[in-house]
């Protein structure tokens, strides 16, 4: 019974997918894979099996085709009768119109050519949309429909994942997939990621830990603290960024689709016209290969723009599929088209273009003088001593940098903190006690002369603290970690995309212009509030088109306003991820150039598709209509000219 809510759940979420299908049987299931795809083999053997007994048993003949109008026939025929109800006479209705006058005026088999070839195209067209909506369905299937929740009397219940509220205790065992986003709450264990963020190797989580629906429990045991609800999740998110991506239209689909009624109604129009008028301006008959109606009917199925209709949204969809598979999600197709226009992009500093983690760089007496109290060894351990008690960036990179040195901490006593400006105690140097502080200039200076500490310490794009010991103060450089892979991206974005790079952040100018020089970005706008990065995104999105890379909620504003906003998925705010159009999940801003390759090569295929349809469609009309063109050649080039459209677009499903 638990079986049948993960059936139904994947059916809805996959667009009715026949394979799928909850009213079918496992068998039934296997056979119902590509449906439509197996009917129109079949009825293509069936129409083989017609002409060849065509040379020597009419009757013959004429069963299988009757069999062949019957299996794709008869689809097509009741969603036009549909379509004409709803007055929407589209290229469905038109392709079903022209088979039905294939047999009135006497050439059945190439009416059922048509159909096999329809169905074939269309067949096609179903195989590139279910590959590209590939990662959706995968995740459907990733996510767990039930959940082992603790009782508050300690006992286990199997409750469904929607069901459960936030502040529920769950059970997570070796080997499950996390149900809901939650906090450990006990025991500790590896997870594995890779299905959210595309990271192969294993994350270790313990008490207090975020862990998000979709990892994978390798190991341990672990109990979470549930702190979104099913809707909310991180998998739920996902796959409704997904959902959004296929169903936001380029403008030029939007556009095709609105086209292609008007454009059927007119070609039907045509039709008609040519049908009567050329017998009686041409003296020909209205029936036969030579008549009026054949060269019409051929004219209407080389003018039908199956392949013009499906050039823009396979493309697009190819595209956005290999981005999810790469751990970005794009927020529509129209984004492809933006991306692609831009002439700029835009980093935020912290967080995005370095790890938003603090490296101590140098240790140097403020003040030298030949008689130190200690040595920049013994500072650096006084600073160890002091700064494992604090829990701040600047801690983690002294106690970070005194690890790498092997220096352990010299013994403190009196300990003290004044929180929000710095550390105090005492140690032993050279057998006496010694008082020390590390801080804030002006928790210093109330120790020493305010004469000592008088100066800037912001100096060379580092950031500063303060070491007291005795009456000698040493001072502590800091620099924000530069990601590993931003130089070499940098480069890559200027060398190979022509795009202009620049920094656009809250932080410090000289902080700020030494993490540029050192990832190779000589344009920099720093100080910069919410409102002035609003403004200036403003500025280049009006006049060249402007990326904006960031992670926080203060780029929230500028995310929502430059051309193309892209947040990181992993450290970045949930503010920053719902105003951003591209998502990347695994924060590898490394693929950015990849992105923007995809992005043109998406626009290169869009337009090799319209210019495919449209040569079939001017190189086949004219000729039908003078007899140069028969019946069959127009459904082979009509048809042919589709199913190449749609192979051509799923060279974008390629991840180079």
């Amino acid at each position: 019974m638990t079986s049948t809510p993960f059936i139904f759940d994947e059916f809805f979420a996959s667009g009715k997918e026949e394979s799928i299908s909850p009213f079918l049987t496992p068998t039934s299931r296997v056979w119902g894979k590509n449906l439509s795809l197996k009917i129109a083999l079949f009825s293509a053997f069936l129409l083989l099996s017609a002409f060849t007994a065509s040379f020597f048993n009419t009757t013959l003949s004429n069963l299988f085709l009757l069999l062949v109008y019957f299996f794709s026939g008869t689809p097509a025929l009741l969603g036009s009768i549909d379509d004409i109800k709803n007055l929407d006479i589209n290229i469905d209705v038109l392709m079903t119109l022209a088979a039905l006058l294939s047999v009135i005026i006497g050439s059945g088999m190439e009416g059922a050519l048509l159909l096999v070839l329809f169905e074939l195209s269309y067949a096609m067209e179903n195989m590139v949309t279910n590959k590209t909506k590939g990662a959706l369905l995968h995740l459907n299937r990733l996510s767990p429909h039930f959940g082992c929740v603790i009782e508050s009397d300690g006992n286990l219940h199997d409750k469904a994942v929607k069901e459960i509220p936030v502040g529920a205790h769950v059970l997570i065992k070796a080997g499950e997939i996390v149900c809901l986003d939650g906090i450990v709450v006990e025991g500790s264990s590896f997870v594995n990621l890779v299905h959210l963020t595309g990271e192969s190797h294993p994350v270790p989580k313990k008490i207090g830990d975020e862990i998000q629906a979709g990892a994978r429990n390798l190991d341990g045991t672990l109990t979470m603290e549930v702190t979104r609800t099913s809707a909310d999740s991180t998998l739920s998110r996902i796959i409704q960024l997904i959902t959004q991506a296929q169903e936001a239209k380029p403008k030029l689909q939007r556009f095709l689709e609105r086209f292609s009624r008007v454009y059927a109604l007119t070609i039907i129009s045509l039709f008609l016209l040519f049908a009567i008028t050329i017998p009686l301006l041409f003296s020909m008959p209205y029936f036969g290969p030579e008549g009026g109606i054949y060269r019409a009917l051929a004219f209407l199925i080389a003018a039908s723009p199956c392949a013009l209709i499906i050039a823009t949204p396979t493309a697009y969809l190819s595209a956005i599929s290999s981005c999810a598979r790469k751990g970005i999600l794009l927020k529509g197709g129209v984004i492809l088209d933006a991306l692609a226009e831009c002439k700029r992009i835009a980093f935020d500093k912290t967080g995005t273009l370095t790890t938003g983690k603090l490296s101590c760089v140098s240790i140097a007496p403020l003040f030298p003088t030949h008689e130190q109290p200690c040595t920049l060894e013994e500072a650096l351990s006084i600073a160890y001593a002091l700064e494992r008690n604090a829990v701040h960036p600047i801690a983690e990179a002294i106690i970070a940098m005194a690890k790498d040195k092997s220096i352990k901490p010299l013994e403190l006593t009196e300990f003290n903190a004044v929180h929000g400006y710095g550390l105090e105690g005492t140690v032993t140097l050279r057998g006496k006690p010694s008082p020390v502080a590390i801080g804030h200039a002006e928790f210093i200076a109330k120790k020493i002369p305010a004469s000592l500490v008088g100066q800037s310490l912001q100096k060379e794009g580092h950031m500063s603290t303060l070491l007291l010991v005795e009456n000698t103060v040493f001072l502590f450089h800091f620099i924000d970690t530069v990601r590993p892979e931003s130089i070499s991206m940098v480069e890559r974005l200027k060398r190979d995309t022509g795009l202009t790079p620049m920094i656009i952040t809250g932080d410090h100018a000289d902080i700020s212009k030494a993490v540029a020089n050192s990832v190779g970005i000589s344009e920099v706008y720093a100080n910069m509030r919410p409102e002035d990065k609003l403004a200036k995104v403003t500025e280049f999105a009006e006049k060249e088109g402007v990326i904006m890379v960031g992670d926080g909620v203060n780029d929230a504003p500028a995310l929502a306003r430059a051309t193309v906003g892209i947040s990181l998925g992993k450290i970045g705010s949930a503010t920053a991820v719902d105003a951003s159009d591209i998502v990347f999940l695994n924060d590898d801003l490394s693929l950015l150039d990849w992105l923007i390759h995809k992005s043109r090569k998406t626009q290169t295929i869009v337009r090799q598709n319209i210019a495919l349809a449209l040569v079939v469609i001017l190189f086949a009309t004219t000729p039908a209509l003078l007899g140069l063109v028969p019946l069959w050649l127009a459904v082979i080039m009509h048809e042919g000219g589709t199913v190449i459209v749609g192979l051509n677009s799923l060279r974008l499903l390629k991840s180079k």
